[in-house]
């Protein structure tokens, strides 16, 4: 009877997102995008800085890729957790709701604890001191994050507005990763560290509650909570073999990006031997942002032409090969290295735009088609999934980044720095053939 529901609405003129909602909710992802990238790129750099950057090491960088290891494989542990929760909690406010407006404030100022160690604390202090903010971040970022995506498939009823919506998001999204790893760089170099965490915070937190705000009356109050077991749910989660390949495509992609983003410091200090980090780590960001954002109307056609599927596909096979070209940045005699690194990055950036844009759509549709089949939503369950192993296998990323970088990361030896290249290349082919591989599957079948 709940599906019947919402199909209907789904049908009724009532049901359309306006235009001004969907911006609204685009605006969400600029602070959500702000203060994860600039995360990304700043936090291993801000405790393990290269030899020759002239600022003081925190911790070694095996240490900092460990605790960041072990962090995330704990916010992924907690995901799961949280996705069942949403779907089994009911609330005047509904199954949703609660979660985002509880934990978002605590979220902001764990973000910039982590920027803010205190002075008097060295090695091990420090080491404990990083972990706890680092943890008590995670999970205040999971009770909020989740939930919050779980809300798409209820404010967007069908695959057209879940594309369109997402399409909106992915737009202020690419705004907001200009403003976390742009504008970061420009903060970090005027006022510090702390500065930047702090206004990267606020816009989270900000956007968080536009967002909210704007869909405050679509998100449903009487769906009922999912009668399903833990264990149960579990399994009819990952057994679902159209949503695993992609899941796996996903993360792996989601792996190499976070590569290539924490590496941007190392570049600019090692192989383009700039003083002035922060100021040209946020140029080249913004050159493959704006790529990226020039390119998001290219996947979308090719979407109308083919499928969401096809275009993704071809966004992931891109990316495959574009990643590889920072390996020869500064290499080629008669240019600049800066005109090189230039170039690298409007090519490294286009194909970042078809692999933002369909994830949402694609996962809230599998959403639909298991409800007709059980008779429940599951929405929160799929979405920590999706976050579960997208932070497991990220996990690795500083990991291996920072294994990689131990092969050379300084000026006088730059291997380590110009391999993660060819590597997040190696590992977005991967997500590639996978996905490629489920989706004939389905189109044999």
């Amino acid at each position: 009877m709940q599906i019947d529901t919402m199909t209907a609405r789904a049908t009724t003129s009532e049901s359309a997102l306006r235009i001004h909602t969907k911006l609204l909710w685009g605006v969400a992802g600029l602070g959500i995008e702000a203060l994860r990238q600039s995360r990304t790129a700043w936090l291993v750099y801000f405790y393990a800085p290269p030899s020759d950057a002239g600022q003081t090491a925190r911790l070694s960088l095996i240490v900092v890729s460990l605790l960041l290891f072990g962090g995330k494989l704990f916010e992924a542990f907690v995901d799961t957790l949280i996705g069942y929760w949403s779907d089994r909690t009911t609330s005047r406010l509904g199954r949703r709701l609660p979660f985002i407006l509880l934990a978002s404030p605590p979220m902001a100022l764990f973000a910039v604890l982590l920027f803010a160690p205190p002075a008097r604390l060295h090695g091990g202090g420090v080491a404990l001191y990083f972990f706890i903010a680092l943890e008590l971040f995670f999970l205040c970022n999971s009770l909020v994050s989740v939930p919050y995506e779980a809300l798409m498939p209820e404010i967007a009823l069908t695959s057209e507005e879940r594309v369109s919506l997402s399409g909106w998001c992915v737009l202020f999204g690419v705004v907001g990763a200009g403003v976390g790893l742009i504008g970061s760089g420009l903060l970090i170099s005027a006022f510090g560290y702390w500065a930047m965490a702090l206004v990267m915070a606020l816009l989270s937190l900000g956007g968080r509650a536009i967002g909210v705000t704007a869909v405050w009356k679509r998100a449903r109050r009487d769906t009922p909570p999912t009668p399903l077991a833990f264990r149960t749910t579990l399994r009819f989660t990952f057994a679902n073999r159209p949503f695993l390949a992609f899941l796996l495509s996903s993360v792996l992609f989601s792996t190499a990006l976070a590569m290539l983003i924490g590496l941007l410091p190392y570049f600019v200090s090692s192989v383009l031997r700039k003083s002035d980090t922060g100021t040209w780590s946020s140029l080249l960001t913004a050159v493959g942002i704006g790529s990226m954002t020039l390119a998001l109307p290219f996947f979308a056609w090719l979407a109308r032409r083919t499928s969401n599927q096809q275009a993704y596909l071809v966004a992931m096979l891109a990316s495959a090969v574009a990643f590889p070209v920072l390996f020869f940045a500064g290499l080629l005699p008669g240019i600049s290295r800066e005109a090189q690194a230039l170039l690298a990055l409007v090519i490294v950036g286009a194909p970042l735009a078809g692999v933002y844009l369909f994830p949402g759509p694609i996962i809230a549709d599998l959403c639909d088609d298991e409800a007709r089949t059980l008779g429940v939503r599951r929405e929160g369950m799929f979405f920590s999934a999706q976050s579960f192993m997208d932070k497991v296998t990220e996990a690795f990323a500083p990991l291996l980044l920072g294994l990689i970088l131990l092969l050379g990361n300084s000026r006088e030896n730059v291997l380590g720095i110009r391999l993660v290249g060819p590597i997040a290349g190696l590992v977005v082919f991967a997500g590639y053939l996978l996905f490629r591989a489920s989706y004939q599957r389905e189109m044999d079948a």
